[in-house]
């Protein structure tokens, strides 16, 4: 049974920083590409990054292009999304993904539970 389990959301002022963390189980990790999206209240969940297999490539978001970075550790399973220079805007329901296929787009075969982040203006 696969499983992914963000962590690392909570409530933070605008300018500030998160770190998301999902740690991925019951799947070959280092064969997915992983992603994050996100839904804010109302609105339809949008990607945010992508990461391939291997870690070289990354897809962003025009929106959080510069701000958030995207890494991940298959040694540990776990995929990270570094967010700075926190917006108000960002507040949403994180959601870690892992997918079989590319990050342009990213496909996902599996979704987390999510996680809260709400940025305080």
């Amino acid at each position: 049974q696969v499983q992914l389990v963000e962590s690392g959301g909570g409530l933070v002022q605008a300018g500030g920083s998160l770190r998301l963390s999902c740690a991925a189980s019951g799947l070959i990790f280092s064969s997915y590409a992983m992603g994050w999206f996100r839904q804010a209240p109302g609105k339809k969940r949008e990607f945010v990054a992508a990461i391939t297999w291997g870690g070289k490539n990354t897809n962003y978001a025009s929106s959080v292009k510069g701000r958030f970075t995207i890494s991940r550790d298959n040694a540990k399973n776990t995929v990270y999304l570094q967010m700075n220079s926190l917006r108000p805007e960002d507040t949403a329901v994180y959601y870690c993904a892992a997918g079989r296929y590319g990050i342009k787009p990213f496909l996902t075969n599996y979704w987390g539970q999510g996680t809260q982040v709400t940025v305080s203006s």
